[in-house]
């Protein structure tokens, strides 16, 4: 559990000069130096290219799709991309050290903090799914906030942009969460891009559109992951889950997540929330390629303070609690109720 001094406010700064971080990826501009020509480079950049890492990510059928880029074009861009990224095979030991510049950004519980070797991790899609009122949301507006701390607070020293399919980001909950981190709450919000698009599931309906819907969903997905390693940020997507009909008379509650094998091969590490009894929230790690199975068991409560002394304010502090601390809250209002 993070905690501040209330009269202390962490000041948010520009984002910190990494010494390596010109190792993460190489400015398309570098071509140039290669003998490409400027404005093939600027057709890049207009396409949305704008690293030599992400050109390499891209097949030649797509880069020859660029107007005005020929087949021989695209080969030369390539040549010169592949010397400047030494795109290729790699030792043991240099994934070692590309996997030491993944940033792990907390969850502000030290129970699931403990469950994902830090929190959630850079270079990677964290996919969480579960039923309603089960937490997902709860941990996106609290990484809104934990995402823009310093890397020394176990943060991300960066923004956030809020993808919004189904309504449900609120500011006004960043502002407890904000608070809760000593962080200013209007500097926070205004590091937060919120973009509203409708269900992707919405406009694809029936199986007859199934195939097309899988096709658009891993396209999106392949993106995402794309952006994810070429520029080291994290992504953190929400899912729902839907009623299995295979899932056999011996399961009680037999449901499985939304989207198919598509969504279950593209996502890095896969998260299940559920509702314990009752405020506990159970987070239980699905699929990792470096997680052990374990869950992690925290509490989710408003917790609002009313001191009736007239020179008392009302303290408010939205937490996401592991039980030793919600027994250590629970212990101080009863203190304070007594006095």
């Amino acid at each position: 559990m993070l905690a501040f001094k209330p009269e202390e406010q962490l000041q948010l700064v520009e984002r910190e000069e990494i010494d390596d971080e010109e190792d993460l990826f190489e400015a398309i501009d570098k071509l140039i130096s290669h003998g490409i020509n400027a404005g093939d480079v600027k057709k890049l950049q207009d396409a949305g290219i704008y690293t030599c890492n992400g050109l390499m990510m891209h097949t030649k059928k797509n880069l020859t799709g660029i107007k005005g880029l020929s087949e021989a074009k695209v080969d030369k861009i390539c040549e010169a991309a592949e010397k400047i990224v030494n795109f290729g095979y790699i030792t043991g030991s240099d994934a070692l050290l590309k996997r030491k510049q993944v940033v792990r950004i907390t969850t502000g519980s030290q129970a699931l903090d403990e469950l994902l070797g830090g929190g959630i991790e850079t270079s990677a899609i964290t996919e969480a799914f579960g039923e309603f009122r089960s937490g997902k949301t709860q941990l996106a507006h609290t990484l809104c906030v934990s995402t823009q701390l310093p890397t020394s607070m176990k943060g991300g020293n960066g923004k956030v942009a809020y993808i919004d399919t189904e309504g449900t980001f609120r500011p006004d909950r960043v502002v407890p969460i904000a608070e809760r981190f000593g962080m200013d709450a209007g500097a926070v919000l205004d590091n937060i891009v919120d973009s509203v698009i409708a269900l992707f599931r919405v406009d694809f309906t029936g199986r007859g559109e199934l195939a097309d819907r899988q096709q658009k969903l891993a396209q999106m997905l392949s993106r995402l992951i794309k952006i994810a390693e070429e520029f080291n940020v994290a992504v953190y997507m929400t899912n729902q889950v839907i009623a299995d009909p295979g899932g056999g008379v011996f399961i009680s509650d037999p449901k499985k997540p939304a989207g198919g094998h598509v969504l279950a091969h593209a996502a890095t590490i896969r998260l299940m929330f559920r509702k314990g009894k009752g405020e506990q929230r159970v987070c239980k790690v699905y699929d990792a390629p470096n997680l052990p199975e374990a869950e992690a068991i925290s509490f989710s409560y408003y917790i609002t303070i009313i001191l009736l002394q007239s020179r008392m304010k009302k303290f408010v502090r939205h937490c996401f609690l592991t039980p030793i601390v919600v027994a250590a809250v629970v212990s101080l209002l009863q203190l304070v109720s007594r006095s």
